[in-house]
């Protein structure tokens, strides 16, 4: 049996405002830049990104204050995390790139391509939070057991999301560009799947892929499927 080839993954620390942010990123795979940005899960390299770096060159920044990645204080609400991404991608040299994000990832991708439409060529969001509705509130996230949802972790999203993750979206969402692609799992207990119409309906181009048997880890929990769906829409989709 054929051995199976794994992608070198580097890592990468970058400090910005002379030190007082120091950023963990994780480098791998070969072709055009691509930025993941990860959920209040933590950063792994997991199948997920492995197949995305068969074909890309994948960034997977750590979010300021989980993990490694130090810095939090410096950074109030989400104009200031957004920038900062904007920094982060000038100190890669990463003038656009591909963006995928999960759940608050996600939220902080359609920011970045509100705030800045030419850095983001096309935009993958799994189960995105961001939005909001009365009539499908998003599960409370604080009240997550504690061994589901590290404390560290926890704290680095709770900064920018409390009390709900409304933070003015969409008064900005109008803004992205980006050709995007909308992920959800059917079964999604944390944010109700009803937000991928809710999303597709504020941007300019959007497709939805429904997810069976997923809930909030679609990329992981029908990884082959999700794999398949976000490859060839990176492949084949023309950036606008």
């Amino acid at each position: 049996m054929a051995a199976v080839e794994t992608t070198a993954v580097s890592e990468r620390i970058v400090e910005l405002r002379e030190g007082r942010m120091v950023t963990r990123v994780l480098v791998g795979g070969d072709g055009p830049p691509l930025l993941y940005l990860h959920g209040a899960g933590g950063l792994f390299w997991d199948p997920f990104l492995e197949a995305l770096a068969t074909r890309f060159t994948v960034y997977a920044p750590e979010h300021p204050g989980s993990g490694q990645s130090v810095g939090l204080e410096e950074l109030r609400d989400m104009w200031d995390l957004v920038l900062y991404y904007n920094d982060l991608l000038d100190a890669l040299s990463l003038p656009d790139v591909d963006v995928v994000g999960h759940s608050f990832g996600g939220m902080v991708a359609v920011e970045l391509a509100a705030n800045n439409p030419n850095r983001v060529r096309r935009l993958v969001l799994i189960a995105p939070i961001g939005l909001w509705r009365d009539d499908a509130p998003i599960a409370d996230i604080a009240g997550i057991a504690p061994e589901r949802l590290p404390e560290l972790i926890l704290a680095s999203i709770l900064h920018f999301i409390w009390p709900i993750p409304d933070k003015g979206l969409s008064r900005r969402i109008h803004r992205v560009q980006a050709p995007t692609l909308l992920v959800w799992g059917q079964q999604d207990g944390l944010v109700p799947p009803v937000y991928a119409d809710e999303f597709a309906s504020r941007l300019r181009s959007a497709e939805i892929s429904l997810v069976d048997d997923a809930g909030h880890l679609p990329q992981l929990e029908q990884g082959d499927v999700v794999r398949e769906r976000v490859l060839a829409f990176l492949t084949t989709t023309t950036p606008t």
